[in-house]
């Protein structure tokens, strides 16, 4: 049945809505849950692709990641082609807040280690100095731009909160590129020491 209106500026007789997808939307690709895992890796070619030019965004979403050793850092790194070395050239920065459960620190800092890469082939940290007591865990989400561009660099941002081993709250903001214009295939997680012990991570594709 026709959509029939009445106004001034109106369309009239109007049998079907085009369909679309809104710009901005999440498709989810897959996910991923550890279980004591040495590392997490997407990998193209493993279940189907992951990392390809069918989106120019892609996000993951890390959800309660437990770290089975205390003080550990989550990182992450990524290759081309069919290599999973996991050693790109990384230059990149950050920042931090903190607030500790007993109000002793109150901090917005510079990040620290490797957290600032300096055209540097080392994981990129994400967090670092993660708590392990049962409830402490970490979550957030990091953004790769156009991984399969064969012209640019691939910059990326990641936003992350965790709970540190001092018992603090920490936000962090990660940011930077990976200098090379060679397409972005695979990127593995893990940590600087120990299992990631539990959590997922979810990795979508942004339309």
């Amino acid at each position: 049945m026709a959509l029939i209106t009445v106004s001034n500026n109106s369309l009239t007789a109007i049998t079907a809505v085009p369909a679309s997808v809104p710009t901005g939307a999440l498709t989810l690709i897959k996910s991923i849950t550890a279980s004591s895992s040495a590392s997490i890796s997407f990998v193209n070619g493993a279940s189907g692709v992951v990392l390809d030019d069918t989106y120019k965004s892609y996000v993951f979403k890390f959800i309660s990641m437990h770290n089975a050793n205390d003080a550990a850092d989550f990182q992450f790194q990524v290759d081309t082609g069919a290599n999973t070395n996991y050693n790109q050239t990384i230059t990149s920065m950050g920042f931090l807040a903190e607030h500790s459960e007993d109000n002793s620190a109150n901090t917005l800092a510079a990040a620290g280690g490797s957290a600032i890469l300096h055209q540097e082939t080392v994981f990129q940290d994400l967090g670092r100095s993660l708590g392990n007591d049962n409830d402490q865990s970490l979550s957030g989400e990091l953004h790769l731009f156009n991984p399969s561009s064969t012209t640019f660099v691939k910059h990326f941002i990641g936003v992350i909160n965790e709970a540190g081993t001092d018992n603090q709250s920490v936000q962090r903001v990660i940011a930077g590129y990976i200098n090379t214009t060679t397409a972005i295939t695979t990127i593995q997680f893990k940590m600087d020491s120990g299992n990631i012990d539990s959590g997922i991570i979810k990795l979508y594709g942004v339309k």
